[in-house]
């Protein structure tokens, strides 16, 4: 090294002494540039820039030093006081740590402790370390730490002066290593304890996640797999200087983490092996702790439950008293101490060595251990020890319910148990399966013995000598009826078991009754007497010495009656050891009954009382028990004892409701029978189906049970059901016809009715006076003819109600048992008869109210006196619907005088009545009687709320009578009714139409949207809407809520009759503006009206409309006849009222019918109409008072007078008539403008020049009077292009063509100027120009089709059928109009004929022809063009 390195270095060495940092900055730079890796020289740099606090430069010339020696202490020195400035307290850690090993390194213990006591101090604190960097830094201070070789070699502390030195901790943790190992064991448990819980709260709320439980058991596996607790747990253990309270609270945790670590463990796979391990480990553990009786009491439960044991005997007494003492406050201790009372076993061995004041006292009888047992272990869910004793308790307790129950919690956690221990407890599980088989036997037998024979079969795989498992399968084998089998089952346990005095008293016992059962009673009796000799000598078992009595007096009552005597004594003398044993009830029950002469009817039932009593299973009992109630009427006592009868033999399941068992097969069928006959009775169709269902699964065959299940079904509603059930009854007795009759019932229910009138006649036809089949029967005709009704078929309904009437007449003849029913059948056939304006069989009809009228108007109650015309006769009246009606009122008013069994029968009685007087108040003519009828029928209505408030019905027809009335009344009645039926539909429309009657249209339609919303599909609601919509000036809206009523099911004739004059006003306004409207526009209203005149053929504004509606579609004939038909009706009407306004109807009927027979060409006809129609008019119409509309009938029939004269060709005639009807007509341009058109056609077709020039001055002196008179002006264009004057053309035209478009087109809307133009160049030959007009006129309106169809022809006419194809494409994009499709079908086939090409254009120009001629068949240019494009086909 030179001397100027020397002396620089020695410059920045004394700089740094003096603080002179620049200095020494600077000196240490200047040997750098000498010597680049001068370690020195970079150190001192590294000191002076940290004094100068440029951390980076400094530790860049630190790592430097380092790179160069990597074991250089000052650089590492002087990177720790680097990082300890700058608090990177990581660096920091790192640098100190490899400080503490260069010092150990160089064997300076004092430097190395001195760095490790920074280390610790850096991590003790809460913001520069955390548990688990302190606990690393505290590993370095145990011995297996690669610095205690050198830490080691410290001297011991000064305990006098513990800060003699600073390094002291250090050597109090080298030379006693307990707090420290104590330190780390509080980090680690810390530590893992807080991930475990953070993981297991992560993974929870993830996708998908696993169970809670094993979400716990994944995150205890992965972080006690890794741990160091059981490390460092066993040095504390093996410490020296760990205090006994120390080793044991260790060794306490030890225990449970490795508990916890064994049950996280799969108990196979790759974790098998280890769990073996572990389990291993923790067995030894647990075993030393109990074997040095350590009060822990998760060992000593661990130790007793990871027990393998068969009886609860083996679980060692000893060890189990030791556990009662040792952890006396344990639950299970307690569990068990209570155990150990009960059953009498001392809590300390008697050998003698025991001190007498620990032997436990006799066990208190006050004291009730089998509850205490029964309240700890409610805290002992994960116990199998607790789980068994209680198993055995319930057992014995003969409470089979429970001890099922806990059996199988016992069995549930002894899964759990094996999967966490890793091993089977084969013992165990055999145990809890011999308690639950013999439990499952003994429970509600033998409705448990198939699962139970599952777990015999089991046990007896393993054990085949197992006493309780042979003795449950013999049992299982006596309830099956296999006595044989049975018996060698129980041999076998004699023979197995000898010894064992009460299985073996129990097997021989069975034995002998085995034997009894298949006819060897003697050897039966004898084996009874031993096994009675042997109990009679033992103290106790009552019950069982009362069943052997008994089965021994059974044995002697099988023998014959010669022994029933010595039976009885033996009954007798079992209920003498055991007073409640219910089988000996029973047999002295039978005896009392059967044998005791005179039998003693009163004693038995006395006996089957009792025995019913104590066992309901006993179903011997309460047969005979419930066969004497039913004898005696007592239904309600049948029920409570079938009941019972189904309780005892296991029929219901637990829940909050007991509900029959899915699974269950029924003993006592006849249980179920009798509670489904009670249930049916009560009407809870519900349990009664499900009863019969259950009494089916003992015998599918059972054809009563089918019946009444059939029935059931059908009174619940469940049609279906009821048909299959009903059908296969008829299946299994095929003579009966009662299930016959239940099926037509069914049908006659769901409407089936046909079918059901065609099962009512054929039980008629071999038993025809039954009067029930013929009362269904008329019933069901009764309701057909309601359906056809609604369906539109009046001519069937008409004979539906006639049967109806004539075979309950039938059913009166044949019996008077049914008079009630009978005659609201008859009343209500005829009531809906009379609704029928035309009666299709007149003389059927007659006959029937022949018969019924003497019926009922011969007796001395006869009412409505005041209202009916008395005597009643078919003879003397036209209108047999009112006679029908009339005698429908006599029919309710006798039914009336015939009382009702119940207040709700005559309140309905009352109803009809009213009903059929509110109808005869609407059809009658005679004021006074109306008004009588009404008042009488509100008087009805009002008795039959009086005696049935609760049915809206009523109160509903008590508002409709008083609608008008009394509209308090009604209001209240509706709002009554809302409040019984607050979902009725009809109810709060009636309400809607009340408050729209007197101008509420907000609550009108407020009530209309409520019944809409409770029944979309009631017409009745959308008619009142529509109602409201009209009333609030939407016309618009009013029209398609009508429309809407008219498509709905059920039809409303008022909704058709509205629907189709809005339809035809609204289509007339359209065609005032335009012709263009056509005939399909009106078929709605055409379909509407034919279905309302069907039902209201005696309408006449409906008549007269449809006629009107027919003239617009074309059928003109039939417009004739419907108005004809209307014009009968009013005048007679008129003839009965005198009416003026069914005059002015009358008259405005006759100008249509006029009209209409002008368009068929009876002008006769038609004058005859018009002079009827001018008869009924003022002869001067323009006087003054004079209404315009009479002024309008008379022009329309002048000038219609005048057309028909001049078909007739009485041009003189016409004339004279049209010339009036202008002056009638002057204050009406367009009927004025008609006239005149009409005039100047007259005069041209004289054909003189004079009249044809009157013509043209009476056209052009209209067109100057009414510039807008259109006809005038089409009329005056044509004379000109059939004279050929062009100058009458263009004055007649000229002030049209001359006007803006929209003015043009607002006086010419049909563009008649324009065809008119077309034609006069065409007239001319100037085709050319006839093409431009029409062009013109597409251009100006492209959207038309008629102007588009009109261009595409005069295209086609010049040969350029591609050009007419595409006008007629464009043209077809903007048809809406389906008469314009139609109208262009015809041009669109010639085109593509005429342009040819391909097969494929062919055949659609035909295709096309075709549906024209379709679509149009009346129309002559569709059928020449399909025979043009043909011929252009075949071509």
């Amino acid at each position: 090294m030179s001397a100027f390195v020397k002396s620089k270095l020695k410059t920045a060495r004394d700089a740094l002494g003096k603080n002179e940092n620049e200095k020494a900055r600077d000196a240490a730079l200047g040997v750098l540039e000498y010597e680049p890796d001068n370690p020195n020289a970079h150190l001192f740099l590294g000191a002076a820039y940290l004094r100068l606090e440029d951390f980076e430069k400094s530790e860049q010339s630190f790592r430097k030093v380092i790179e160069l020696k990597p074991d250089h202490v000052s650089a590492w020195q002087g990177l720790s006081q680097l990082y300890e400035k700058k608090k990177d307290w990581e660096e920091y850690a790192l640098v100190l740590d490899k400080l503490a090993h260069l010092h150990a390194a160089s064997n300076d213990a004092t430097k190395c402790a001195e760095v490790v006591q920074k280390l610790v101090d850096l991590r003790r604190q809460e913001d520069t370390g955390s548990r688990m960097q302190l606990a690393q830094v505290l590993t370095l201070l145990l011995p297996d730490s690669d610095l205690y070789p050198v830490l080691s070699t410290l001297p011991p502390p000064d305990l006098t002066n513990p800060t003699a030195t600073a390094i002291g901790p250090i050597q109090l943790a080298i030379h006693n290593s307990l707090p420290v190992l104590e330190e780390l064991v509080s980090l680690y448990e810390e530590e893992e304890q807080g991930v475990i819980q953070s993981e297991i709260s992560k993974r929870r709320t993830r996708l998908n996640a696993p169970p809670a439980d094993q979400i716990q058991r994944d995150v205890t596996l992965e972080v006690l797999s890794t741990s160091q607790l059981p490390r460092l747990y066993d040095e504390i253990m093996k410490h020296p200087n760990t205090s006994d309270d120390l080793r044991r609270a260790t060794e306490r945790k030890l225990l449970r983490m490795k508990q916890r670590h064994l049950f996280s463990l799969s108990p196979s796979g790759a974790q098998k092996e280890a769990k073996a391990k572990l389990a291993a480990e923790v067995d030894e553990l647990i075993g030393g702790m109990v074997f040095l009786k350590i009060p822990d009491e998760l060992a000593w439960t661990l130790f007793i439950e990871s027990k393998d044991a068969e009886k609860i005997e083996d679980y060692d007494y000893e060890i189990l008293r030791q556990f009662i003492q040792i952890v006396p406050t344990s639950t299970l201790a307690k569990l068990v101490k209570a155990y150990f009372d009960y059953y009498a076993i001392p809590l300390a061995e008697e050998d003698g060595e025991e001190d007498p004041g620990e032997q436990s006292a006799e066990p208190d009888p006050d004291v009730d251990y089998a509850g205490i047992i029964i309240e700890t272990f409610s805290e002992l869910s994960d116990s199998l020890l607790a789980h068994r004793i209680v198993t055995q308790l319930y057992e014995l307790d003969a409470d089979y319910e429970n001890a099922i129950k806990v059996a199988e919690s016992g069995l549930e956690l002894l899964r759990r148990a094996e999967q966490n221990w890793g091993r089977s407890f084969k013992l165990v599980r055999k145990a809890f399966n011999v308690t639950l088989a013999m439990s499952l036997v003994h429970f509600f037998p033998p409705k448990n013995h198939a699962r139970a024979l599952r777990i015999i079969d089991d046990v007896l795989a393993e054990d085949p000598d197992n006493v309780t498992a042979l003795l449950c399968r013999g049992f299982v084998l006596q309830y099956a009826k296999r006595w044989g089998d049975a018996a060698e089952l129980f041999a076998k346990v004699v023979q197995i078991n000898p010894d064992d005095d009460d299985k073996a008293s129990r097997a021989k016992e069975e034995h002998a009754w085995c034997k009894a059962q298949i006819g060897e009673l003697q050897a039966a009796a004898d084996g009874l007497r031993d096994v009675i000799n042997t109990l009679e000598e033992v103290e106790g078992h009552e019950e069982d010495k009362a069943r052997c009595w008994w089965k021994l007096g059974r044995c002697y009552w099988n023998m014959g009656v010669d022994q029933r005597e010595e039976a009885y004594k033996y009954f007798i003398t079992s209920l003498k050891r055991f007073s409640n044993f219910a089988p000996a009830f029973t047999s002295l029950g039978i005896y009392y009954s059967e044998f005791l002469s005179p039998p003693d009817p009163k004693r038995a039932s006395k006996c089957f009382q009792k025995a019913f009593e104590l066992d309901p299973r006993e179903a011997e009992a309460a047969r005979r028990l419930a066969e004497g109630f039913a004898e005696e009427g007592e239904w309600d006592l049948v029920e409570v004892v079938a009941r019972r009868t189904i309780e005892g033999e296991g029929g219901l399941e637990e829940g909050a409701e007991a509900r029959a068992s899915r699974r269950y097969l029924p003993i006592n069928a006849w249980a179920w029978k009798a509670v489904g006959a009670v249930e049916l009775t009560r009407r809870n169709y519900p349990a009664a189906i499900e009863a019969f269902q259950i009494a089916l699964r003992t015998d599918v065959d059972d054809h009563m049970s089918w019946l009444r299940l059939g029935e059931a079904y059908s009174r619940a509603g469940r049609y279906a059901a009821a048909i299959k059930a009903l059908e296969h009854a008829r299946e299994l007795d095929p003579k009966d016809w009662v299930a016959s009759y239940f099926i037509g019932d069914v049908q006659r229910q769901m409407g089936l009715y046909e079918e059901a009138i065609r099962a009512f006649r054929s039980i008629l036809s071999s038993r025809p006076q039954e009067l029930g089949v013929l009362h269904s029967l008329g019933q069901s005709y009764l309701d057909l003819g309601r359906f056809e009704l609604s369906t539109g078929f009046s001519a069937r309904a008409e004979t539906s109600f006639l049967s109806a009437v004539s075979i309950t007449l039938d059913l009166l003849d044949a019996s008077s048992g049914f008079r009630r029913v009978a005659w609201k059948t008859i009343a209500d056939a005829l009531f809906h008869l009379s609704a029928f304006a035309d009666i299709s069989d007149d003389a059927l009809v007659r006959d029937v109210l022949e018969r019924v009228i003497p019926l009922v108007t011969d007796h001395p109650e006869k009412g409505l006196t005041d209202i009916i015309s008395y005597p009643l006769t078919t003879e003397q009246t036209n209108d047999l619907s009112l006679l029908a009606l009339e005698v429908a009122l006599a029919a309710y008013d006798y039914r009336l005088t015939l009382g009702a069994i119940s207040d709700a029968a005559k309140g309905s009685a009352f109803y009809d009545l009213g009903s059929a007087l509110s109808t005869f108040a609407r059809r009658t003519s005679d004021g006074a009687k109306r008004d009588r009828a009404q008042q009488h029928a509100i008087a009805q209505f009002k008795e039959a709320i009086r005696l049935d408030p609760g049915n809206d019905a009523f109160w509903v027809a008590l508002g409709n009578a008083t609608f008008l009335s009394q509209p308090g009344v009604c209001q209240h009645a509706y709002i009554r009714a809302l409040e019984v039926d607050s979902k009725n539909a009809a109810t709060w429309t009636n309400l809607g139409l009340f408050y729209l009657h007197h101008e509420d249209a907000e609550l009108a339609n407020e009530a209309f949207y409520k019944a809409q919303t409770l029944d979309p599909d009631y017409a009745l609601a959308w008619v009142g809407q529509g109602l409201v919509a009209t009333a609030n000036s939407h016309g618009r809206e009013a029209r398609a809520l009508f429309e809407h009523a008219t498509i709905l099911t059920a039809t409303v004739p008022e909704a058709d009759l509205e629907y189709a004059t809005r339809l035809f006003k609204k289509v007339n306004e359209i065609s005032s503006k335009s012709r263009a409207a056509s005939a399909e526009a009106f078929l709605p209203a055409f379909f509407v009206l034919d279905r309302f005149c069907k039902q209201r053929p005696r309408d006449a504004a409906a008549l007269h409309l449809f006629g009107l509606v027919c003239e617009r579609v074309g059928h003109v004939a039939l417009g004739i006849d419907l108005i004809g038909r209307a014009i009968t009706v009013l005048e007679a009407a008129y003839e009965e009222t005198e009416d003026p306004v069914i005059e002015r109807h009358f008259t405005i009927a006759h100008v249509n019918l006029a009209r209409l027979r002008l368009a068929t060409a009876d002008y006769e006809g038609a004058l005859e109409s018009y002079q009827v129609a001018t008869g009924l008019l003022p002869e001067q119409p323009a006087e003054e008072g004079v209404e315009a509309d009479v002024k309008v009938l008379l022009a329309q029939c002048q000038f219609g007078s005048g057309l028909a004269h001049f078909k007739l060709g009485q041009l003189a005639e016409a004339l004279g008539l049209f010339e009036a009807a202008m002056v009638t007509a002057a204050d009406h341009p367009v009927i004025r403008g008609h006239v005149v058109v009409l005039l100047a056609q007259t005069l041209w077709a004289i054909g003189t020049d004079e009249a044809k020039e009157s013509a043209k001055t009476q056209l052009l002196q209209s067109i100057e009077y009414d510039p807008e008179n259109l006809m005038a002006i089409n009329t005056l264009a044509g004379m000109g292009i059939l004279t050929d004057d062009d100058g009458l053309v263009d004055a007649a035209l000229s002030e049209v063509v001359s006007l803006p478009i929209d003015q043009r087109h607002e006086r010419d809307p049909e563009r008649d100027v324009t065809y008119l133009l077309v034609q006069h160049h065409l007239g001319q030959g100037d085709a050319k120009q006839a093409l431009s007009v029409a062009q013109k006129a597409v251009y100006t309106e492209p959207e038309r089709t008629d102007v588009r169809r009109e261009l595409a022809s005069l295209t086609l006419r010049n040969g350029q059928s591609a050009a007419a194809l595409a006008i007629l494409g464009g043209s077809a994009q903007t048809q809406s109009d389906f008469a314009e499709l139609r109208a262009s079908l015809a041009l669109h086939a010639i085109a593509l004929s005429v342009e040819g090409g391909d097969g494929l254009t062919v055949s659609e120009a035909i295709r096309l022809a075709q549906k024209g001629v379709m679509l149009s068949p009346w129309d002559k240019q569709g059928w020449e063009a399909l025979a043009y494009v043909r011929s252009r086909g075949a071509q």
